[in-house]
């Protein structure tokens, strides 16, 4: 049996992922630990699995209340920076848990502590993709940010150059990196970003390929699995009193800005104005219940949890952010999805949900309660989006993205028993 590293970083839809796959290797007989942000350790108490936190929670709390988390190219800046700071206290905590000829490391790119410690350690890598954004590619190239839509229709040596600027990770990562390469006496590289953003040992697209197909540019040995699906509904009891409220009436619209928002005020003000105009009941998602109105008004109800693949079901509508694991439990229930992208991966999430025709979207200066009741009066009436929305569903369950992604990381823990620094995967 391999002995499994999962370091994510991030919000809940960053590290619910992982403690999916956590589990599924910790029951084929595997020994497993979880290190991440504090914020976590119920959430791996609940999975049983052994964990690290790394940070305090007031400093991710801080991050989590920064004005500049959801705004475009500063969100992005802002998360390097935070891996910047952590970068040498996950390393250490990395390095005094390596076993030689039995760790894996799984990680996303953002984790460079990962990186570091592979090429010190000589362990495998997988690096755990979580959106196609993370792929640079220049034939199905993503929308980074939003407004450069206008980048899809350039030619291939454009892209190139553009895809060869600086970026966040240059200022806000980079230098960090190199400096504690230098420390521990391995080669660093040049840029962070693309340089290490792919593993060489095995990359996992927790993605299918019918949302996002593999490119030529793509790294070599890169692995679409499917959606994990992961939120974590065996762990946490759906309410009583919410069951008794989906029952009670028409199917409700839903309503989450993501896991880490604590800047949704308008959001929740808009879409409740909108479901009143016309008629429909409002289900919100929020563990952050000081950005509602108080009191509600009586066709609202609210939850700090909400297991989305028990909930969706029972709704009309998903109203959210556009972040890939709340997206992709949209898709697999097969709901019409309402996005208001606000940066990081959403506007290229979006795209891809309006290629398959099960949604579409409102800019944040756009969602208002007039144009929220306007999208959402067509996404609930439209014959072509119920269909786009009902062949997507059966795509999703059709997919095997648990015994997929244990077979890659099998194969990784094999190449670690081997010492083989470089493997391939089946």
């Amino acid at each position: 049996m391999a002995h499994y590293l999962l370091v994510p970083f991030g919000s809940a839809g960053d590290v619910n992922p992982f403690i999916w796959m956590g589990r599924l290797l910790k029951a084929r007989g595997h020994d497993v630990e979880l290190i991440t942000s504090p914020l976590f350790d119920d959430a791996a108490r609940r999975a049983e699995l052994r964990f690290t936190g790394v940070g305090s929670k007031d400093e991710y709390e801080k991050i989590l209340s920064h004005p500049d988390l959801w705004k475009p190219y500063k969100g992005t800046a802002l998360v390097f920076e935070m891996a910047g700071k952590l970068l040498r206290p996950f390393y250490e905590t990395i390095a005094g848990r390596i076993r030689p000829g039995e760790t894996v490391l799984a990680a996303p790119f953002t984790m460079m502590a990962a990186r570091a410690a592979r090429e010190k350690f000589k362990c495998p890598l997988v690096t755990v993709h979580l959106q196609p954004v993370c792929f640079l590619s220049v034939h199905d190239t993503p929308i980074i940010m939003p407004g450069t839509e206008w980048m899809l229709k350039l030619p291939v040596w454009a892209k190139k150059i553009l895809f060869s600027l600086p970026n966040p990770s240059d200022f806000k990562l980079t230098p960090q990196v190199k400096a504690m390469c230098r420390e521990i006496n391995i080669p660093s590289p040049r840029r962070v970003v693309p340089d290490w953003m792919h593993s060489p040992d095995a990359n996992l697209a927790l993605f299918p390929e019918w949302f996002a197909a593999p490119q030529p540019d793509w790294p070599a040995n890169t692995h679409t699995v499917g959606f994990p699906l992961a939120d974590l509904r065996t762990l946490f009891e759906l309410p009583a009193d919410l069951a008794t409220w989906l029952q009670e009436g028409t199917k409700p619209v839903l309503f989450t800005p993501g896991t880490g928002n604590t800047q949704a005020t308008a959001f929740f003000r808009e879409g409740l104005a909108a479901c009143e105009k016309l008629g429909l009941r409002a289900l919100l998602g929020t563990s952050f219940p000081e950005q509602l109105p108080s009191p509600l008004p009586s066709f609202a109800r609210h939850f700090a949890y909400l297991p989305f693949s028990e909930v969706l079901p029972h709704v009309s509508a998903f109203v959210h952010h556009g972040g890939i694991g709340t997206l992709s439990q949209g898709l697999a229930a097969g709901v019409p999805q309402l996005i208001m992208p606000m940066g990081h991966d959403q506007p290229d999430n979006v795209m891809r949900l309006q290629r398959l025709g099960t949604g579409d979207y409102l800019a944040p200066k756009q969602f208002k309660a007039g144009a929220v009741a306007a999208k959402l009066n067509h996404l609930v009436r439209d014959g072509t989006v119920k269909e786009a929305a009902e062949r997507a569903s059966t795509l999703c369950r059709a997919d095997e993205p648990a015994a997929r992604a244990v077979a890659v990381m099998e194969s990784a823990g094999a190449a670690a028993r081997s010492g083989r620094y470089l493997f391939q995967c089946p």
